[in-house]
């Protein structure tokens, strides 16, 4: 398939008449148009305004999809508890199995083609089958939860892991490595520590399995873990091995100096997640510190019920225009450097290789977006109007591993009309 339009290929890089051209589940060319259809001209030829990466979700919530707008207007440790992991709890492996299914379509359908996906307690194998009925990229990862959790939802530790366990000797690495697994601790303050040490165990012992976990999004959860710990929330991860460059945190708003030394010197990810950040008043993470130190940081939705969208142009605006406020600064994170955060930032942290840009050899991963809008008129700068105008609902192409999962805005590898019913049937349950 050749791809043609203006080719965002990644952060530096935008050829304003390209092509991307596609054999198998690889890219295998880049460059001026007219050449490379002078070069492959018995490929399929399709255009869009505007060619990128797919973007990568680098801490979203599929499962929660179910919830959204249930718990707005409240502070995270009363929203959680009192609201999501209560919403969780009750849901049936078929409404799992549908909530999956309603986060990753709308995930495909606004340009997000990789996430790293923080699953529940129960029932996260039907998240994994949701996964690879639709064909998007994911590192998948069960919640382990053995203290301080709801009724539904609280694990002893061992068979906790040892679900986990057995959900990566099923899963990790399948559909030629388009799923993979991280070990999924929900946060310090409901796992303790024989878990949190466990999930490092697992993670060395499974070649390719990373770590995924919340840490510092809210000054409640620090205070609750040094009092039990008498550490602070970062200290404790390094000393319990949840730190490291197979590891994701997400949030890491509230953090000291001596904690964002501890991330450097680990390599260890980091996810911002400006709009749920905001919508919770958790506070704003300090993004431009953690870049300066060199520290990776991705881009990502959190869940429906705290955003409540997983569009990841919202997102990137959002990322954008919170540091600048913050910092009293216009040039604080501009658009591309938020555009590298949302593409191959995500995927460093998801730890897949040859994604998140478009480059000869690497993976098709790649997106079409419509600017035949008066919201894209006019464009004197593409990056710009990715970041600051676009909206999901602009793409109508979605590729995965050269697979086309959506063209014209039709979703192709599900019923999209049926999924959005059942959906709708599983959450008048909620009510």
């Amino acid at each position: 398939m050749l791809l043609s339009g203006t080719v965002v290929a990644d952060a530096e890089t935008v050829i304003h008449d390209g092509a991307v051209v596609v054999e198998d589940d690889v890219i295998v060319a880049v460059g001026d148009r007219e050449i490379c259809l002078e070069r492959y001209p018995d490929h399929v030829h399709e255009r869009y305004d505007v060619l990128m990466p797919g973007t990568v979700g680098a801490h979203v919530h599929s499962v929660q999809s179910l919830g959204r707008g249930i718990a707005d207007d409240t502070e995270l440790l009363d929203w959680l508890y009192e609201h999501v992991l209560p919403m969780e709890a009750s849901l049936s492996p078929k409404a799992m199995h549908t909530a999956a299914e309603l986060g990753y379509l709308e995930l495909i359908e606004s340009g997000t083609t990789t996430c790293i996906d923080h699953l529940s307690v129960a029932h996260a194998e039907e998240a994994f089958k949701a996964a690879r009925e639709l064909g998007i990229r994911g590192r998948l990862g069960k919640v382990i939860m053995d203290k301080d959790a709801p009724p539904g939802l609280l694990e002893e530790t061992d068979a906790a892991l040892a679900e986990s366990e057995r959900l990566i000797r099923q899963y990790h690495g399948v559909d030629d490595g388009r799923i993979q697994y991280a070990v999924t601790p929900r946060f310090a303050v409901s796992c303790t520590e024989v878990a949190l040490r466990g999930a490092r165990d697992l993670a060395d012992t499974h070649d390719g399995v990373m770590i995924h976990t919340h840490a510092s999004e809210n000054r409640g959860e620090i205070a609750a873990v040094e009092e039990e710990t008498g550490r602070r929330n970062i200290h404790w991860l390094d000393e319990v091995g949840l730190t490291g460059e197979d590891v994701v945190l997400a949030h890491c708003v509230w953090t000291d100096e001596s904690e964002r030394a501890v991330l450097a010197e680990t390599g260890t990810n980091v996810t911002y997640c400006p709009s749920s950040n905001m919508k919770l008043a958790s506070g704003v993470a300090p993004v431009l510190d953690y870049l300066d130190r060199g520290i990776n940081v991705a881009l990502g939705n959190d869940g429906p019920p705290c955003n409540n969208t997983l569009d990841p142009f919202t997102e990137m605006r959002q990322a954008s225009l919170l540091q600048k406020v913050d910092r009293l600064e216009p040039q604080a994170l501009p658009a591309r450097t938020v555009f590298g955060m949302a593409t191959r930032n995500g995927a460093q942290a998801a730890g897949f290789d040859r994604v998140g840009k478009l480059r000869e050899g690497w993976k098709a991963d790649v997106i079409g977006l419509e600017t035949d809008v008066t919201r894209a008129t006019p464009i004197h700068d593409v990056l710009s109007h990715l970041v600051f105008a676009a909206h999901g609902d602009d793409v109508r192409f979605t590729m995965v591993d050269g697979e086309v999962l959506m063209r014209d805005g039709e979703v192709l590898v599900a019923d999209a009309d049926a999924i959005r019913a059942r959906a709708r049937e599983f959450a008048a349950d909620l009510e």
